[in-house]
């Protein structure tokens, strides 16, 4: 499996350190920079490559999934997110991991560098790596449905049923 890889100046030692091990376990990586320490980098373009990366490569037909790296996550799961036809999930437990493939069939992880050591990241991103997509109807609906919406603006049937009220102290 091709993983890509990108991070910030707050995630750029767990880069190296989870492209070493995931190397030695059999994972063709592929680093989005940042190549060099700058505290004054931006992750967009380097998040967003990474998401780019795999999604090329799940076209092509490619067995491929991302990681992005930051201070928090957030920015870094925002970033991927924004590229078409991708769902990035931020992680923080094992559950979290599991998930965002087991349901949400999620092709990057975001992980905050500074919220986990080493070891733990790397088990969330080797969780993250091995669990497949359930295939349960009721996700792939799910799923089409956030597809839908990215495409068009609108799931049809299921916006206009949304109730909408102002909420008011009884």
């Amino acid at each position: 499996m091709r993983v890509h890889i990108a991070t910030d100046h707050a995630g750029l030692e767990l880069s190296h350190f989870l492209m070493q091990r995931l190397s030695e376990d059999g994972y063709e990586m592929i680093d989005h920079g940042p190549a060099v320490y700058d505290a004054a980098d931006d992750y967009p373009a380097f998040c967003i490559s990474a998401a780019q990366g795999v999604r090329e490569d799940r076209e092509n037909g490619l067995d491929s999934l991302g990681i992005v790296l930051g201070g928090s996550g957030n920015g870094e799961q925002m970033a991927a997110n924004l590229v078409r036809g991708i769902r990035a999930a931020l992680v923080w437990n094992e559950d979290t991991a599991r998930l965002a493939r087991q349901h949400n069939d999620a092709q990057v992880i975001a992980i905050g560098g500074r919220q986990h050591g080493n070891d733990e990241a790397l088990e969330l991103v080797r969780i993250f790596l091995a669990e497949p997509f359930s295939g349960e109807s009721r996700h792939v609906r799910r799923i089409e449905q956030l597809a839908e919406f990215e495409r068009t603006g609108d799931i049809v049937g299921h916006l206009s049923e949304v109730p909408v009220r102002p909420y008011t102290q009884d």
